[in-house]
């Protein structure tokens, strides 16, 4: 009885937990993308993705367009599927809040200087070998560890979970980041970093999920969600 007694608050903890749990929310189906529009854009831009083998991916030799979720989210788990071409660049921006009073770089958001992302990457033949802004990582602030990547053109598994200010980057089933948003460790890096003088770096608690153009090949599928 003893034993129970200090149980009990352990399972109110968990179901708790699991009851704030909602289903999943695929995000992209494989032909439908009707979840997604484009940066400050109501539309989704075909000119700029298209679907393709039961993905979404970018047309090169265009405008850069990035395409975020019609929803917005606070606490999740992301899960999808990513590959990019030789050299290939692209990233997923979250907690991203469109601004509309800037202009875009070459098509591009400006929310990269704002918000946080998990790096998608050629690793071994794009040209910046820095850790922190390989395949990943929190770019430029924090890099991956016990990393496994397949061979470019194979297709990479990934998960983002954010909870409470707690962050989490997955590749290929293998925890690569992890970092508390506002916490000491996190501030004294981004005091140390190009972002340090951005006052508005990471401080939106909600957002839409943002999913990069930088004018290479990058394919995404099997795209869901469920807010926690």
């Amino acid at each position: 009885m003893k034993n129970f007694k200090y149980l009990i608050p352990s399972l109110i903890v968990l179901v708790g937990y699991v009851g704030n749990s909602q289903e999943w929310e695929v995000l992209f189906d494989g032909e439908n993308t009707d979840n997604f529009r484009g940066y400050k854009i109501e539309a989704f831009p075909t000119h700029a993705w298209e679907v393709v083998d039961g993905a979404i991916s970018t047309l090169t030799d265009v405008e850069n367009i990035d395409i975020v979720t019609q929803g917005m989210y606070t606490n999740f788990e992301l899960v999808f599927e990513w590959k990019v071409s030789k050299a290939g660049n692209s990233g997923v921006f979250y907690h991203l809040q469109e601004i509309y009073n800037q202009e875009p770089g070459n098509g591009n958001s400006p929310n990269w200087l704002n918000d946080f992302e998990f790096q998608i990457l050629d690793d071994i033949d794009f040209y910046d070998k820095d850790p922190m802004r390989s395949a990943g990582s929190l770019y430029d602030l924090i890099a991956p560890t016990n990393k496994t990547l397949r061979p470019v053109g194979e297709y990479n598994t990934a998960k983002l979970l954010v909870k409470d200010g707690h962050a989490e980057h997955w590749v290929n089933g293998t925890k690569v980041v992890e970092y508390l948003i506002g916490g000491a460790k996190l501030n004294s890096i981004l005091a140390n970093s190009k972002f340090k003088d951005n006052p508005d770096y990471g401080k939106s608690s909600s957002g839409h999920i943002m999913f990069q153009h930088h004018g290479q090949k990058v394919w995404y599928r099997n795209i869901k969600i469920r807010r926690l």
